[in-house]
């Protein structure tokens, strides 16, 4: 497994932006695929956005054109670009990763990831 840490959350108003970072350590990050989920209360984990090893991103629906998945692999650092950010948008955000190629559209499978963050809150007020 490797160990991600996750920041980069906060309060926001409706239309403002946040970019949020997952830090990597104990596994080589370069090979792992990398994606961020998020989870409201009582719903449940819901795919946001992911990046393979080689740099294919996907972006969910809900985001497409508002936020931007990217790596920095010198940095073992994972980002998450957020902007437009709306009320429904708020949510604890998670980073995940694993060694395993997509396929199928797997990346948007919670069970795929071996590894997950602790999580980071991100409120937008309206």
């Amino acid at each position: 497994q490797v160990h991600l840490v996750e920041s980069g959350g906060g309060l926001v108003q409706t239309g403002g932006s946040l970019r949020l970072s997952c830090t990597a350590s104990r596994r080589p990050y370069t090979s792992d695929s990398m994606a961020w989920f998020r989870q409201a209360p009582g719903q449940e984990r819901e795919f946001v956005a992911a990046i393979s090893y080689i740099g294919n991103t996907y972006h969910a629906d809900s985001v497409k054109g508002r936020f931007t998945i990217s790596r920095d692999n010198s940095q073992n650092t994972l980002y998450l670009q957020m902007n437009t950010l709306e009320p429904e948008d708020t949510a604890v955000y998670y980073c995940a990763a694993t060694a395993r190629a997509y396929s199928n559209r797997s990346y948007i499978r919670p069970q795929i990831y071996d590894s997950w963050g602790q999580g980071t809150q991100v409120t937008v007020s309206s």
